[in-house]
């Protein structure tokens, strides 16, 4: 191999979700940008990511890769969702190029080395830990002519030895200077515009920290669960903020475990609102908030909304239930503390959610039930998930100590808890029907205030109206129900389904009509007359503050008018009249105060930021709320005027 031959590296990867956008491609653009900080690695290699949407087939990803020359290093960025496919591209790989390099890492690989490469034997690395500094020597030594089946001498990784076994290196420690990865965002490492010169993304991802000192059950955060959390300069995040900003980027995505745990993090916040105040961007900062409510995160919050930063406040109580939360390795708040945690929130009227794991060993359906009820009554955005056996996580290490019993997904490899010692099968079926509807109604907010007109008017749980709602559903003679009942029958080894119903509920005009009419037969018949008027416009509210989008099965139907607002545009439909005044009762409902229930018309304008056909297919409710109608009094730029 001649000096000046160029060699080339592949970094692959593939989001969830199918999105009219592109997920972000950090992680490869944090291996390419450490990688070409090596002088004798950026003389010799190109680099390629390639970074594939959720809807993504194999024979599509399959086509891109090999219409191009074939790489000399195939590297994959693999997690549970993409791990079959990309051991059959790996698989294609060696029969263009037998000599090259295949590098699989991410959560779903790390330590799982033996079966890794007993399922995909074309693999010929597996990177344990953080991969900046693993990845950057396995370039070194195929420059240096070492062989895949030679690699003792690199920290952090698994490969086959000469005689076929199964070899680990020592872990690699971790890094403690983070500024030592370059950014892939200041470097360039990642391209961030389309053809057009527009952020190409449906979100800016971001870390400022790494590290979590938790050691959730359920949990491995990029294999930094129980560490020391270390944090990237405040200089280099206020320079990767000033780059989304200039591209007019509207929401910027925090990849940290525990953000608003340290002080640093209110600096961060700090130069958020300072370079929102100078380019008008980013308008919304979504993460994964401290489990436990400190001082600081009071702080960060009271600035936030002084700033009128959007975001969407976490409760991660992840379970009620004591037995559970000692198998999980979890102390959460007290009841109190929680309780008393959300009544701020509405006080601040600040938009605040909760989230609760199904299916932890020592849960019951009973204390499950009793746990969301008795959180729906002071939040009712509840982000329901079901517990999945990940690779590397005490939960999967002890299946048998719990008695579970889980099965592969169909489309994933994911491990789908089936029953253990105090969760049946049959129980188990029942409350995933329940956490459909509980996720595609409440979590993702298509159903919203009316939570609050129940909650406060009515005898009636939020458990019991989602559990109306899929007994309707399973018994009506209509025919728009069929949708649903074919995504409620596959939701139980693909998460996908979720996505279907919230975007035929939000985009199919015959979805709407159903809404109505389940309202109308399963829930308006045990209303007290004197609020049954009240309780109609809130829910009729509701729907029709829904996200704007057209379901590709939807008629044709006028465009609204569209206005160019500071943080981008909106469709605006004009001289909605209510009976009563939904918004304000909802308000003062919320906040505990005197609600005025009479009737009294009201007629506003109803504001849809687009965009939305960007999220309504995922499940990601974080991003869906961010598209649901507001009205004038809530869309900044006309509050104003």
């Amino acid at each position: 191999m001649a000096p000046d031959d160029r060699l080339s590296v592949f970094l692959v990867q593939q989001g969830i979700w199918d999105l009219a956008l592109e997920s972000m491609p950090l992680a490869a653009g944090y291996l390419k940008a450490a990688a070409l900080a090596d002088e004798r690695i950026a003389g010799r290699f190109d680099f390629e990511i390639l970074n594939f949407r959720g809807g993504d087939t194999l024979a599509d990803m399959a086509e891109r890769i090999f219409s191009l020359p074939a790489p000399d290093v195939l590297a994959f960025s693999v997690l549970g969702w993409n791990f079959r496919e990309f051991c059959a591209l790996a698989e294609t790989f060696k029969q263009v190029n037998p000599d090259g390099w295949v590098v699989f890492g991410g959560t779903h690989v790390a330590n799982q080395a033996d079966r890794t490469f007993r399922l995909c034997p074309e693999v010929d690395v597996v990177v344990n830990g953080e991969g900046e500094p693993v990845f950057r020597d396995l370039l070194l030594a195929f420059l240096d002519g070492v062989s895949p089946h030679d690699l003792a001498d690199i920290q952090g990784l698994s490969y086959t030895g000469g005689d076929g076994e199964v070899v680990t290196t020592v872990p690699r420690p971790r890094l403690d200077d983070l500024d030592a990865i370059p950014s892939p965002i200041l470097t360039g490492a990642i391209d961030l515009t389309d053809e057009h010169g527009a952020f190409r993304y449906d979100v800016a991802l971001m870390e400022t920290n790494r590290g979590c000192p938790y050691k959730c059950s359920f949990c491995y955060w990029g294999g930094a669960v129980g560490q020391r959390v270390r944090a990237f300069s405040r200089a280099r995040l206020r320079a990767e903020l000033e780059v989304f900003a200039r591209l007019q980027v509207h929401t910027v995505v925090l990849c940290d475990a525990n953000f608003g745990m340290l002080p640093i993090d209110v600096e961060f916040v700090d130069d958020v609102i300072a370079v929102r105040d100078q380019y008008g961007y980013p308008r919304a900062l979504d993460t994964s908030w401290a489990k436990n409510k400190s001082a600081v995160f009071h702080e960060i919050v009271s600035r936030m909304k002084r700033a009128g930063l959007r975001s969407s406040f976490t409760l991660a109580l992840q379970t009620l239930n004591d037995a559970a939360l000692r198998t999980m390795n979890r102390r959460n708040m007290k009841v109190n503390d929680w309780e008393d945690m959300v009544a701020w929130l509405d006080r601040e009227g600040l938009d605040c959610y909760a989230e609760l794991i199904w299916g932890a060993p020592g849960e019951t359906v009973e204390s499950f039930m009793e746990g969301y009820d008795r959180l729906s009554r002071h939040v009712s955005r509840i982000a329901v998930y079901p517990l999945h056996l990940l690779p590397n996580t005490e939960y999967a290490e002890k299946k048998h100590k719990y008695g579970i019993v889980s099965v592969r997904g169909d489309n994933d490899d994911f491990e789908y808890i089936l029953s253990h010692d105090t969760m049946t099968l049959a129980d188990n079926l029942s409350v995933v029907r329940f956490l459909f509807w509980a996720r595609v109604v409440a979590e993702s907010a298509l159903l919203r205030h009316i939570w609050v007109g129940l909650r406060e008017l009515t005898d009636l749980t939020q458990s019991g109206v989602l559990r109306r709602l899929d007994a309707w559903v399973e018994t009506t003679d209509d025919p728009a129900v069929t949708p649903l009942r074919a995504a409620v029958g596959r939701v139980s080894s693909m998460d996908v389904a979720y996505g279907d119903a919230v975007a035929y509920l939000c985009g199919h005009p015959e979805a709407k009509r159903l809404l109505a009419r389940w309202w109308t037969e399963a829930i308006r018949p045990d209303l007290d007359p004197a609020h049954v008027s009240l309780l109609d416009e809130i829910f009729r509210f509701d729907v029709l503050t829904q996200p704007l989008y057209r379901h590709p099965d939807a008629p044709a139907s006028a465009d609204l008018p569209v206005v160019r607002l500071a943080d981008g545009e909106y469709a605006v439909r004009r001289g909605v009249v209510l009976r009563h005044d939904v918004p304000a009762v909802v308000a003062a409902l919320r906040a505990g105060g005197e609600a005025d229930l009479e009737p009294r018309e009201t007629v506003l304008d109803v504001y849809y930021r687009l965009g939305a056909e960007n999220f309504v297919r995922t499940t990601n409710h974080e991003q869906i709320v961010n598209y649901l109608g507001l009205t004038g009094a809530d869309v900044p730029d006309v509050s104003q005027t």
